[in-house]
């Protein structure tokens, strides 16, 4: 089989037991719904300085928010099957290494993406009103970032001993990219040094692009600025989980 077939088979394994855990799927689509739902009505009378209602800030915000949560740890999944010796198990059969990784990052993308629709929907609901090319546009950005992060995700669980180790790293990196990134609230309505330290977190330029994206403006400097950062960011993720993930079984 090539690479491609065996990358299909594994997704297929873990799209299918995805579906069969009815409990992880519905607390794991409520809880980014529940936030938008009770969060988002506290910013309505604020103008948060991006030329749209606040919804426009919010749900692409929140949306990169699930990306970022979603597939930064699914890594303890991995690592509860690498301890009790699935993975060695699947490494002595004929499928490639690599789509032991791909197989996992391409579930994990369809799972978030399908969480995000769900939340785009209830955006609408409540009052977000942007044009279907920019959800478009949106939604790819959040997919890319998903498998960018779980990629990355997975090659740390290989390397770790304990999923508390796990937790603890992950939660160590993400709770200040999460706060430096604007996803509640833009960075421009932080002060100067803020906004300044800000710059240097790659999620920033992807937030900002996907609320550019909900405003329908796709040719700015923002947009293509987010795509670029977001993709370099994808790639030297990607390689790194490849990498990582390879290594643990060397």
């Amino acid at each position: 089989m090539t690479l491609l077939g065996d990358t299909a088979v594994i997704f297929g394994r873990y799209l299918r037991a995805t579906l069969r855990s009815k409990t992880n799927l519905f607390f794991g689509m409520l809880q980014p719904l529940l936030f938008l739902a009770l969060f988002g009505p506290l910013l309505t009378r604020f103008d948060l300085g991006i030329g749209g209602s606040s919804w426009q800030a919010l749900v692409p915000g929140v949306l990169v928010q699930l990306a970022l949560l979603g597939g930064s740890f699914v890594g303890l999944g991995l690592l509860m099957d690498r301890n009790l010796g699935v993975i060695d198990r699947m490494r002595v059969t004929p499928v490639r290494p690599l789509a032991l990784l791909l197989g996992r990052v391409l579930r994990d993308v369809v799972q978030l993406l399908t969480q995000s629709v769900l939340l785009v929907l209830l955006g609408l609901a409540f009052g977000l009103r942007a044009p279907l090319a920019g959800i478009v546009i949106g939604l790819l950005f959040v997919g890319v970032l998903a498998a960018a992060l779980s990629a990355l995700s997975y090659g740390l669980a290989m390397n770790v001993a304990t999923p508390p180790e796990f937790a603890a790293i992950a939660n160590t990196a993400g709770m200040p990219l999460m706060l430096l990134s604007g996803l509640l609230l833009p960075m421009s309505l932080a002060p100067g040094w803020l906004d300044g330290l800000s710059r240097v977190v790659p999620f920033r330029y992807t937030v900002d692009a996907v609320r550019e994206a909900f405003l329908g403006h796709y040719t700015g400097a923002t947009i293509l600025v987010g795509a670029a950062v977001t993709l370099v960011l994808t790639a030297l993720c990607l390689l790194a989980g490849a990498r990582l993930f390879r290594r643990s079984g060397a």
